[in-house]
């Protein structure tokens, strides 16, 4: 998770976007549903650093003996309100995220972030559907 870390650090949103499986799954703490596909879960979480700013910073990082499974602990402040959260994170064989799964505390921090993300998801929904119109990389090389 070296790399992700890294990526999130330096806000490095191509990076993020790389080290995600096509068919990634994203469950959010605030929403039903989760989200399936890299397109959208690169652009919640382009609106999570969005949202939580320079203040957001891991804390701790737990892995499992065979290094496929992560919890990445956080914190950050949104709107005035301490967030501690986690990222549970499962890479697949090729070394991609395909699970990312968020839980945050406490209720008050979850409510303030879940409308912080209420404001963003139209730009998010938009950015998604932009980057799945665009030609990948591989898909440019192959023609």
């Amino acid at each position: 998770m070296r790399e992700f870390r890294e990526a999130v650090d330096a806000r490095d949103h191509e990076a993020i976007d790389r080290l995600l499986a096509d068919d990634v799954v994203f469950t959010s703490p605030v929403a039903f549903k989760p989200y399936h596909g890299r397109h959208i879960t690169a652009a919640i979480l382009r609106g999570v650093i969005r949202v939580m700013g320079d203040g957001f910073h891991y804390v701790r990082e737990y892995s499992s003996a065979d290094g496929r499974d992560h919890a990445l602990m956080f914190e950050t402040t949104i709107d005035g309100k301490a967030l501690t959260g986690t990222d549970f994170i499962h890479v697949n064989d090729d070394g991609k995220i395909d699970d990312f799964m968020v839980m945050v505390r406490p209720l008050t921090a979850a409510q303030a972030l879940a409308e912080a993300m209420g404001a963003q998801f139209e730009r998010i929904g938009q950015e998604a559907a932009e980057a799945a119109a665009r030609p990948s990389t591989v898909d440019t090389w192959r023609s």
